[in-house]
């Protein structure tokens, strides 16, 4: 069976990302799905207002898990087995591929559309985690 690791931030682009891998399965492929959700680090502002690193870490488990349903229940429903990690800050880049690596995932699969000129390319984290994985990563393009 092969673990894929699957960034969600609540995009089209990740959620094109899940249909890929529900093709996959569709397909024949037998798969446990990683879904991970690193969430922004907390503004100064936010810090001053929260004043508890504890009601930061809540919220941002609970923006992250918000985020990542809509995939968990496609995936579930389908009958791929999904755990479901949350990062509540840091680089989104470094936190994905230490995920990879502490669930020994196989295989990573990314969504990238064309946000803006420096990432007509290829989005800077789908970047990342291509020229640092050291697994195979497949970047699903959505259409402009």
């Amino acid at each position: 069976m092969l673990r894929i690791l699957i960034p969600v931030d609540g995009s089209p682009e990740s959620m094109a990302a899940v249909r890929h891998v529900l093709t996959l399965v569709g397909n024949g492929l037998r798969a446990r799905c990683v879904l991970a959700n690193v969430q922004a680090s907390a503004s100064l502002y936010e810090v001053v207002v929260a004043r508890d690193p504890a009601v930061l870490d809540r919220v941002a488990e609970a923006a992250g898990r918000e985020l990542i349903k809509p995939a968990q229940q496609l995936l579930t429903a389908a009958g791929v087995a999904v755990d479901v990690e949350v990062v509540h800050q840091g680089d989104i880049g470094p936190a994905l591929l230490d995920l990879a690596d502490r669930h020994g995932a196989q295989a990573i699969v990314v969504g990238a559309g064309a946000a803006g000129l420096a990432d007509r390319v290829l989005g800077s984290v789908s970047f990342d985690l291509v020229r640092d994985a050291r697994v195979p990563v497949t970047v699903v393009r959505v259409a402009d």
